[in-house]
């Protein structure tokens, strides 16, 4: 583009976990670039620094095989109208966060078209579907990526590639204020803690409350004096938990509902109940013994349970390599087994400890300013462009 323009850097998140990695980056890279249009599908991260909405984040926030056919029309529709945007716009990049199925396609076409494209996560190819790395190799100038383990990956493949560790290291303490976080949500401060995680999409909500919710209950009648803490993304959540909730008849199950906090929550906790995703590595952060449980639409397991290349789903044991906590998919997931393992966590000492050191050392190996190495990355890329 002409010099005397101001730089264009177009860019997709297609849910609350890709804004955060987005913010970070546009945290490191907006004052590096004050004056440029920054524009895409984002969130309220992104939009701190200046970064235009041409359509709704949560229009692609829509997880599983079945559940995404729903939504194919409207998702594919508005990769079409942006692909079309940006092919006569021709920004300095396009940077693809996370959301590989909406991104991969898309980056494909415009680095074809001279466009440099930056994928910034890794799809999970060292979990499953690893022949997406031909894929990748086509759609992605650069790749950033946010575990150690990942970069050797990607040189292998001949695909250039910067590990930037991971945002929520810098973001959450290295030594948790676990009485400030109490106090923040109005616990005593020598309670028995549990906090649940069921997720934060509604298809989580959808297949992972009951089960939650019964274990807590059986941990209740354990102990009376457990507190139960039960964070909500949002208002919309928070509704759909109280009608799963009471469709499940566990409307009388005594949990502290709070709005957001999900983070204070997990700091004052002793062990937490937690589905897969980006939440177990934050309670492996806030160095907690947890339980990692998940449920989805049965046939969508029974695709996906073929298809993985490791024994881990959680994000803790696949950057361990080891089972550091407890894994529970699908039927395995029942009340019980939840209730009988976090049970053992509050009640095992030497456990507690134990992974707490394990998870401080991997806390250290992800620590890095991420904000601007991976901002230096990107403009790097920008100016080879132009060289």
């Amino acid at each position: 583009m002409d010099q005397n323009q101001r730089p264009i850097i177009s860019m997709v998140a297609g849910e609350t976990s890709g804004d955060l990695l987005a913010g970070r980056l546009l945290s490191g890279l907006r004052p590096q670039l004050p004056a440029s249009l920054m524009h895409g599908i984002g969130g309220p991260r992104m939009a701190e620094h200046g970064f235009v909405n041409d359509w709704p984040m949560d229009k692609l926030a829509v997880r599983g095989l079945f559940e995404v056919l729903a939504h194919y029309r409207e998702i594919s529709g508005i990769r079409k109208q942006l692909r079309q945007r940006l092919l006569v716009e021709k920004p300095d990049v396009f940077i693809g966060v996370d959301a590989p199925d909406f991104n991969l396609d898309l980056e494909i076409q415009l680095k074809q078209a001279g466009i440099p494209t930056m994928h910034y996560i890794s799809p999970s190819i060292w979990a499953w579907r690893g022949g997406r790395i031909k894929k990748i190799a086509e759609a992605v100038s650069h790749m950033l990526v946010v575990f150690p383990f990942e970069e050797q990956i990607y040189r292998d493949a001949g695909i250039p590639v910067t590990y930037v560790g991971h945002p929520l290291a810098q973001v959450i303490p290295l030594e948790p204020d676990v009485a400030a976080a109490r106090a923040e949500l109005g616990l005593q401060p020598d309670a028995t803690v549990v906090t649940i995680l069921p997720g934060s999409r509604m298809s989580e909500l959808k297949y992972n409350t009951e089960a939650f919710i019964a274990a807590a209950q059986l941990l209740v009648e354990r102990d009376p004096k457990i507190q139960i803490v039960v964070p909500m993304a949002g208002a919309k959540q928070r509704s759909y938990y109280i009608k799963l909730v009471v469709d499940a008849g566990l409307e009388e199950v005594p949990v502290l509902l709070i709005d957001g906090q999900s983070h204070a929550a997990i700091a004052a906790a002793d062990a937490v109940l937690v589905a897969s995703g980006t939440a177990s590595l934050e309670v492996a952060l806030f160095k907690k013994p947890m339980v990692i449980a998940y449920r989805m639409m049965e046939a969508s397991w029974q695709v996906l349970r073929h298809m993985g290349y490791q024994p881990w789903i959680g994000l803790p044991n696949i950057i361990a390599r080891d089972f550091l906590v407890p894994e529970f998919l699908q039927r395995a997931a029942s009340p019980k087994a939840l209730a009988d393992t976090l049970w053992q966590q509050l009640n095992d000492a030497p456990l507690r400890d134990s992974l707490k050191q394990r998870f401080t050392d991997m806390h250290h190996s992800l620590l890095l300013d991420t904000a601007n190495v991976s901002a230096q990355a990107v403009l790097e890329l920008m100016a080879s462009r132009k060289a």
